[in-house]
């Protein structure tokens, strides 16, 4: 905390935080005021809301499914095979993602030329950009975060299960009636988590994939930081603490609010 007054100040490296010059909010009106604030912010709240809304599903819909895989060596192949993806680095994915979608060499576009169409450098049209990041992210991590699931699943009674086989009931009807009923406070947990990191999309891959052509759909707030505030001629500390305390504040505003609604609505919550 005692580093966060750098956002109110201009920070000097000789005279350091305490004897730097006080501007107050200087530092947040610049940025509120920026010509592109409109459009960094519509970037990081849209991506971030596509990724909660395409990722957050699909983790508990593939620990349903798992869960009545009776195969036990399917079941364990089916694990590996989706949560392996998770371990490869931010940049390794960033390479393999270029290299499927390359409009030269890439195998989307070897496909397309063979059924006739003209390739495309997908990677350099604005409006995939959010599509290619999210659902690479899904292909990543769905595997990884069914875990949590899974053994939230294993906790369920048996009994529940047996009396519902007797009583008649499809798997259909058990996944609706017990499953989500019991892995309902761990999803309401996770979610209130996500939403507390709304603004917190990720420097790395972002970063990674941007090009010029896609600048216009890719700039979110981190990678405008890091551009802007400390890889540019002139580094501004300042400017930069004081973008981070912004989208940190807004991110705990949410996360107090997402909180207080689940608690109001009878399900779990972080406190």
């Amino acid at each position: 905390m005692y580093g966060a007054q750098i956002a109110f100040k201009n920070f000097i490296a000789t005279k350091g935080i305490w004897d730097s010059p006080w501007v107050g909010f200087d530092h947040f009106v610049r940025f509120f005021e920026s010509y592109e604030f409109w459009n960094i912010m519509g970037n990081t709240i849209g991506l971030s809301l596509y990724q909660l809304a395409a990722g957050f599903p699909f983790p508990i819909l593939l620990a349903l499914s798992l869960n009545y895989v009776m195969h036990e060596k399917f079941k364990k192949l089916v694990q590996m095979v989706t949560y392996a993806p998770h371990f490869i680095s931010v940049v390794v994915m960033v390479g393999i993602i270029m290299q499927v979608l390359d409009p030269r060499i890439g195998i989307v576009s070897t496909i397309a030329r063979a059924f006739g169409f003209e390739s495309v450098n997908l990677l350099g049209v604005p409006e995939y950009f959010k599509s290619i990041y999210v659902w690479s992210g899904v292909w990543q991590n769905v595997g990884f975060s069914c875990i949590i699931y899974l053994a939230a699943l294993s906790s369920i009674d048996p009994a529940l299960h047996e009396a519902a086989v007797v009583d008649g009931a499809t798997k259909l009807r058990r996944m609706w009636h017990i499953d989500l009923p019991g892995i309902m406070p761990i999803a309401v947990i996770l979610l209130i988590m996500e939403v507390g990191r709304m603004l917190e999309i990720g420097f790395e891959k972002t970063f990674l994939m941007q090009n010029p052509l896609n600048l216009q759909t890719s700039e979110i707030v981190d990678t405008y930081v890091y551009k802007v505030g400390l890889a540019s001629t002139v580094v501004n500390f300042s400017y930069s603490s004081a973008i981070g305390l912004f989208k940190n504040v807004i991110n705990l505003i949410l996360l107090l609010a997402v909180n207080r609604l689940a608690k109001r609505l009878g399900q779990s919550s972080l406190w």
